[in-house]
This record gives C-alpha cells, structure tokens and sequence, in this order.
C-alpha cells in the first residue's frame, strides 16, 4: 500500500533557513555536488514561493536538454500505446518539447481547457495536502530535472513526470474530473485508512492505469506516460479487471516496474467504476473495502 515519503527525496529547511534535499544513497545525482546544489537552489525557490505564484526557475541548456530527450524519446511511444483519450489532450495542451515550460505557462495552458493550475512544490507534499488541493483542480508539482546522466531514468517524480504525465492527462476533461473527484473524496474523509485507500486507488488508476481500445491495450496513468521503461515493460505485466477492493489493498513496489496493472475495458467503464468510488466513499465504505480484501 501507498505511504507517505516514498515517492520523493526528503527536503529540510534549517533554523538558519539553509534547505537541504536528502537524496538517497542509490540516487543517480548523489555524488555530484553541482547537481545536489541545483536541487536545493529549486527546492528553496518553491518553499519560499509558499504555495502562491510558482517561482521561475531558470533552466540551464543542460536541464532542457534533458527534458529535449525525454519527450524526444516518449513522443513515439505515445503515439503507438497512449489511450487516444491522452493523446488528442496532449496536443490540445501543445506543450514546448524543446525547452522545459514554467509552471506558470503550464497553468495558463491548462486553465481554459479544464479549470486546472500548478502550484510549486520543493519535493514531497503530505497525502490529505496534496489531494485536497486536486480537489480545487490545483495539481503540487515539482520543479527539478532528473540526472543528466540518466534522461531516461528517474528515481521520484520530477517536472518530466509532473507535466508530461500529469497535465497532459489533466487537459483531457473526462480526466481532470476524476482526479478532481478523487481530491474532494480525500477532503471529504477523517480517517487516514481511507485517504490510504483513496491513494492507492489512484495509484493503479491515474498514476499506473491501462484501458482496452480498439483491441488494444493502451496507458493513460501519467506514471507510465512519463516513463521511457515503463511505456515498453506495461505490455507484458499481469492484467486484472477493476478491483476496487484489490486497488485499495494489493502491496506494491514504486522501485521496480508494476508487475501487476488494474485494465479498464472503456473509459466509460473507469469513470463508473473508479469516478463512482471517488465521488460516494466514506469513511465506513473505505473501511469495509479494506475488510472485504482481508477476508477474500
């Protein structure tokens, strides 16, 4: 099940308001200075920007490369296994692929589509913060680039996974309601169990989500539609039906690829299913989902 922490290097501010990102020891950028000092610059930019008008960060020729790379080597993925849903709101958003956009552009792109903006985030942002903000269509994002060394790879979310994930699923409309939906769930429940369940519903949903089209069987979770790896390993995972209970509860690892992936037969199908979880739990609905699991 989802925790806490797991998906970003931790960031702490200092009594002498020095800010430090805590990478982890397998980290690609762990033992370059340079690159550690940039993300605390970015991650001290966000916290002093304090939720309000994303900072601009000033992107080096280094950091656009990467994010050149990236959707360089994305594009025809997307265009072969992307759910056709992703795809025509990938190109209502039209996003620069040869530079890396502010979030304020992304916001202003965003905005007139779905309702949607970007606020900065230095790194992780607590579950009932992070979720209650979708709830108000304001999607917390990073700001920092992945390693140089490894354009392809990343470890945690970074402004890749942020904005080509993310904001090119939330201009899709149909889209942009679930996750809104699964943000006022979160604001509408007390118990952490259920937040918990939310989350992880969202994970094997919106985050790591497959649907049939045409035959096929086609992503539209942002975090295999960010990922150069994960675009090609999905193919050959275990498909399951919508398991609301299976979602809720089944273990799983953010370190490797998803072995096992949650298949939508329509769209209309996880609007249904999923959007209809989103809009009716509660703490006692949440509660009994987690038991029905236990006891299967």
């Amino acid at each position: 099940m989802f925790e806490e922490g797991q998906l970003y290097s931790p960031v702490t501010q200092h009594a002498d308001g020095r800010v430090e990102v805590h990478l982890g020891a397998d980290h690609p950028g762990v033992t370059d200075p340079v690159y550690r000092a940039r993300r605390e610059q970015i991650a001290a930019a966000a916290i002093a920007a304090g939720g309000a008008t994303p900072p601009r960060i000033d992107y080096t020729d280094a950091e656009h490369e990467v994010w050149r790379i990236a959707c360089a080597e994305l594009a025809p993925k997307h265009a072969r296994s992307a759910h056709s849903e992703y795809r025509c709101a990938k190109a209502a958003l039209d996003l620069p692929t040869d530079r890396i956009p502010q979030l304020t552009e992304v916001g202003d792109r965003l905005r007139p589509l779905t309702g949607w903006t970007y606020v900065a985030a230095p790194g992780l942002v607590a579950l009932r913060e992070f979720y209650g903000a979708l709830g108000r269509r304001v999607f917390h994002s990073t700001q920092y680039l992945r390693h140089p060394s490894q354009p392809l790879y990343t470890p945690e979310p970074d402004v890749i996974h942020e904005v080509v994930g993310h904001a090119n699923q939330l201009a899709s409309p149909r889209f942009a309601r679930l996750t809104a939906a699964a943000g006022r769930a979160t604001r509408r429940v007390e118990t952490d169990l259920a937040v918990k369940a939310i989350a992880d519903v969202f994970w094997f949903t919106m985050e790591f989500g497959v649907m049939r089209e045409r035959g096929d069987i086609r992503a539209y979770g942002a975090g295999i539609l960010s990922s150069f790896g994960e675009m090609d390993a999905y193919r050959h995972m275990e498909f399951r039906p919508l398991d609301l209970a299976a979602m809720a509860t089944i273990p799983y690892d953010i370190t490797t690829y998803q072995p096992v992936l949650f298949c939508a037969e329509s769209l209309a199908e996880l609007e249904n299913v999923v959007g209809g979880f989103f809009d009716t739990v509660d703490d006692e609905s949440a509660a009994s989902l987690v038991r029905e699991r236990a006891h299967a």
